[in-house]
């Protein structure tokens, strides 16, 4: 018997898989995450290797994770802070727009590289059988990696202007992170799949990005919306979960606005938008799993 027959044995001794939607909403979404976990070594791989491709052939390697927000927080603080004079009204404004900076990096990069996550990796999709929900997951690795980086720059900058935050307020950090992940973990997967059939999504989704980054409170304070906007307004603009977690890290780490007004029951509204996410999350993965089964004739 030569290796190509030992081969086609092999082959044939394995059990069929099923790439589509599995059977039952919730027996299926089960099955689902059975798998993903079973495959948990090649989803570690997966993100190591986005991690290194991103800076391959690079010398200062993940130095590079820490200029764009670094550079974006130059520009808004002489911009906004020193030209336009918002640094007057917001106190230690450094630290409150890098807070901001710091989280929407982690929920843009998320979506953005999850968005294109199948798309790129169509030759591992048309060769070998896999969940494909690794795909995206591994773009939320891989954007939690550079996420803690510049966490741990900004809980640095504290300690240098002596603002270290204390007691409670690290309350408010494991949830609003948990509202990012699961938020930016539920438009990946319905986005990714949508994508593979229409590849325009991607280049709408930097738009939404890009409006979206204006409509949280990164680069201006929950006071000045209050003063600007009338309480229906308020209420449409508090309905971005992005608002409630940025404002929930704000919280953690900008110390010296501890005097500064932000939303009734904050810490309520963080849970609610983690309870929609994780709903939101559940039903993307269901959408994902009816539309995966066509992904290799599509791409």
């Amino acid at each position: 018997m030569d290796l190509r027959d030992a081969r086609a044995e092999q082959l044939a001794a394995q059990p069929l898989r099923t790439a589509g939607t599995r059977p039952g909403f919730f027996r299926g979404f089960g099955s689902s995450v059975r798998d993903i976990w079973a495959h948990r070594e090649l989803l570690h791989l997966l993100v190591k290797r986005e991690v290194k491709a991103r800076y391959k052939d690079s010398a200062l390697g993940f130095v590079w994770s820490l200029m764009r927000p670094i550079a974006m927080l130059l520009i808004y603080y002489i911009a906004l802070g020193k030209f336009l004079g918002a640094a007057r009204n917001i106190p230690d404004f450094a630290i409150f727009i890098y807070t901001g900076l710091t989280a929407w990096g982690l929920f843009s990069e998320a979506i953005t590289s999850g968005t294109s996550s199948i798309v790129q990796n169509s030759g591992l999709v048309k060769k070998v059988y896999l969940p494909r929900e690794i795909f995206p997951l591994s773009s939320m690795g891989s954007a939690l990696f550079n996420f803690a980086i510049q966490l741990g720059i900004l809980i640095a900058a504290t300690l240098v202007v002596g603002s270290f935050p204390t007691g409670a307020r690290w309350g408010y950090l494991p949830l609003a992170l948990a509202v990012i992940v699961v938020t930016a973990l539920g438009w990946s997967l319905l986005l990714s799949a949508i994508n593979v059939y229409l590849r325009d999504i991607q280049y709408l989704v930097e738009i939404a990005i890009m409006i979206a980054f204006w409509a949280s409170p990164i680069v201006y304070s929950w006071a000045l919306v209050q003063g600007e906007l009338s309480e229906s307004l308020q209420r449409l603009y508090l309905t971005n979960p992005m608002t409630a977690a940025i404002m929930g890290f704000q919280q953690t780490f900008w110390v010296a606005g501890s005097d500064q007004p932000v939303p009734e029951n904050l810490a309520g509204m963080l849970w609610i938008w983690l309870a929609v996410g994780v709903v939101f999350t559940f039903v993307a993965q269901r959408v994902f799993a009816r539309l995966q089964g066509n992904f290799a004739q599509e791409l």
